[in-house]
C-alpha cells in the first residue's frame, strides 16, 4: 500500500480523481463514463497548468493509479476487519489483543481521512499536494506499519530471547538497545524527510552527487527569501540537502552500531537483525543516489520508498530482539489466558513498546 502510494505520487496521479466518497467512487465502465470523468479533470487547475496536452487515453492511466490506491486501502480495511471479527467471535481474542486490533483499525480509518485531507496546495505554479500533508500521510502509514510489525514480532516471539541468557549477554543487549533506539528514530526521521523531497519534487533538481551542482551547499539554499523554518521544508535545495545529510548520517550511525556490536555475546536473532539493518541501509543509500543521478525514474523511485520500509523493518526487528527479559513473564501469563492460538501474547508487545520507545 505504501509503495503503491509512492507510485501514485511519482506518476503525479494523485489529483486525477476530483471526487472523494467514503463508500468508494464509481468505476468508469463505458466511454461516456470516462468522458464524464475526464471532463471533471479538465476543469481542474492541474489539467490547465500541467496536463493540458493529455487526452482521455492518457488520463485513464493516472485515474487507474489513484483509483487503485484508494480501493486498495478500502480492501485492506475489509481484509483486516472480517478476520478480526471472526477470531473474536471464536473467543481467540482477549482484552489486550482486542485493544491492539481496535487501535489498528482506527489508525487505518484515520489514514483514509488524511488521504482525503490531501487537497492540492494553491501557492505553487503547478497544483500539487502540500508537502506537509504528504509527510503527514506517510508518517501515519509508518505508524500503522510499525504497530503491525511490532504486533507480528510479538506473536512470532512472545518470550524475550534474553530470558534465559547469561548475564553478560543481557548486559550486551541492554547496551546495544540504548544505542539502537536513537538510530531507529534517525531512520524514521530520514524516511519522513523523503516525503518532503517527494512533495517538493526535489529529486528532479540537483541531480549530481556528492556535490549539488558543484557545491557542497548550493546558493539556492540561502536565496529562497523564506523564514528559516519554512526554508527547511519548502525550499527545494534545502529539502534535498537535508535528506542527503540525514541519509549519510543514518548510514554512518548504522555502520557504527554494527561495528560496536562485533564480538558482543548477543542473541542470534539480534545479530541477524543487526546485520540485516546494516545491509539494507547500505543498499538503500546506494539506491537513493542511483535514483537521484537518473532523474527519479518511477521504478527506482518506488524501489527507494520500498527500501525505506525494509530498513525501518530491520530497525524494529532489532529493537524487538533486544527487549528486556522482564517482558517474558507477562507474555507467559497472557498466553495461558488464550491457549488456542497464542495470540494473546501480544500483550507483551505493549509492554515492550513502552520499554523501547
Amino acid at each position: 500500500m505504501v509503495v503503491l502510494g509512492g507510485v501514485t505520487r511519482l506518476t503525479r496521479s494523485g489529483l486525477s480523481m476530483t471526487d472523494w466518497k467514503f463508500t468508494g467512487e464509481k468505476m468508469p465502465r463505458t466511454q461516456a463514463d470516462w468522458d464524464a470523468e475526464f471532463a471533471k479533470y479538465q476543469a481542474s487547475p492541474e489539467f490547465r497548468l500541467a496536463h493540458s496536452h493529455m487526452g482521455v487515453e492518457d488520463f485513464k492511466f493516472i485515474f487507474w493509479m489513484e483509483y487503485g490506491h484508494r480501493m486498495w486501502g478500502r480492501l485492506m480495511g475489509i481484509g483486516f476487519a472480517l478476520p478480526a471479527a471472526y477470531f473474536a467471535a471464536r473467543g481467540a481474542v482477549n482484552g489486550p489483543l482486542a485493544g491492539r486490533l481496535g487501535l489498528l483499525f482506527a489508525m487505518g480509518g484515520a489514514q483514509g481521512l488524511v488521504g482525503w485531507w490531501m487537497e492540492p496546495a494553491n501557492e505553487h505554479a503547478v497544483p500539487r499536494v502540500s508537502p506537509y500533508r504528504l509527510a503527514a500521510h506517510l508518517t501515519s502509514a509508518f505508524a500503522i506499519y510499525t504497530t503491525l510489525v511490532w504486533t507480528t514480532l510479538g506473536l512470532a516471539a512472545p518470550a524475550s530471547a534474553l530470558a534465559a541468557a547469561p548475564q553478560a549477554a543481557a548486559a550486551a543487549a541492554a547496551a546495544l538497545r540504548s544505542r539502537a533506539l536513537p538510530v531507529a528514530c534517525l531512520v524514521g526521521v530520514t524516511a519522513v524527510s523523503g516525503a518532503f523531497v517527494a512533495g517538493m519534487d526535489a529529486g528532479r533538481a540537483f541531480n549530481t552527487f556528492p556535490l549539488m551542482n558543484g557545491q557542497l551547499v548550493p546558493d539556492e539554499y540561502w536565496s529562497s527569501g523564506l523564514p528559516l523554518i519554512r526554508n527547511a521544508f519548502e525550499n527545494t535545495a534545502a529539502v534535498q540537502l537535508h535528506h542527503r545529510a540525514l541519509a549519510l548520517t543514518t548510514l554512518a550511525s548504522v555502520a557504527a552500531l554494527w561495528a560496536s556490536a562485533r564480538g558482543a555475546p548477543l542473541p542470534a536473532a539480534a545479530r541477524a537483525w543487526l546485520g540485516g539493518l546494516a545491509a539494507a541501509t547500505a543498499a538503500q543509500v546506494t539506491l537513493g543516489v542511483t535514483t537521484l543521478l537518473t532523474y527519479v525514474p518511477v521504478p527506482l523511485g518506488a524501489a527507494h520508498q520500498a527500501g525505506a520500509m525494509v530498513v525501518f523493518t530491520a530497525a524494529l526487528g532489532l529493537l524487538h530482539s533486544l527487549r528486556p527479559a522482564a517482558a517474558a513473564p507477562l507474555a507467559r501469563a497472557v498466553s495461558r489466558a488464550a491457549p488456542p492460538l497464542g495470540v494473546a501474547a501480544t500483550a507483551a508487545v505493549a509492554y515492550a513498546v513502552t520499554r523501547t520507545r
